[in-house]
């Protein structure tokens, strides 16, 4: 995985509420074990018509608005366990996902794929939501060392909460097994003093 320690970027907003990973993911694409070209498919039944051709008037087909940061309603990521949901939103691009909600095994899922989910308040969200639609050049700045969120606009940060090992791994680049690998020489030494 990349190593992630400090993000600035411009937004795509979604203030929609209550995204489903059906949504995130439609269940036709499900069929795939690889993570290669899952971000094709990212929103495909809000991004594309039935032929295939972009829907003008979805967020991720208007040019007005890019970022690696997807700014969600509320309870974003809720219903199914699929692990695609996360492989998606990274294949498009996106780092971090900000809401002021998400569900628990849709917010591990990112974190195991290296997108950060962040977690803000209502109000702060709702704020985001303002400056981008008065200006889509809007950016936010995370920075996962500290643990906080910044609005480039207006100057407010807020802090939020993240797994100290999930932190970890996002700050060093390792999934699960890259952590373990890490720790060979410890684990041995464990294991030494044993016998």
């Amino acid at each position: 995985m990349e190593k992630f320690i400090t993000l600035t970027s411009t937004v795509v907003p979604l203030p929609i509420e209550n995204v489903d990973t059906d949504q995130i993911i439609p269940a036709r694409f499900l069929k795939a074990t690889d993570k290669s070209g899952f971000g094709d498919s990212l929103f495909a039944d809000w991004r594309y018509n039935k032929d295939g051709s972009p829907k003008a008037d979805f967020i991720l087909n208007d040019p007005t608005f890019s970022g690696s940061i997807l700014v969600a309603g509320k309870n974003f990521g809720s219903g199914s366990s699929r692990e695609h949901a996360a492989w998606a939103i990274d294949g498009y691009g996106f780092k971090v996902v900000v809401s002021s909600f998400f569900a628990d095994i849709f917010q591990n899922n990112a974190l195991n794929n290296g997108v950060l989910p962040v977690v803000v308040s209502a109000e702060f969200l709702a704020e985001i939501f303002a400056s981008v639609n008065a200006d889509p050049k809007t950016s936010l700045t995370i920075n996962l060392l500290d643990q906080s969120i910044t609005s480039n606009v207006t100057g407010k940060t807020e802090t939020f909460e993240i797994n100290a090992y999930k932190k970890e791994c996002l700050v060093n680049g390792l999934d699960d097994i890259d952590y373990l690998l890490s720790k060979r020489t410890q684990i041995e030494a464990y294991e030494a003093a044993r016998n």
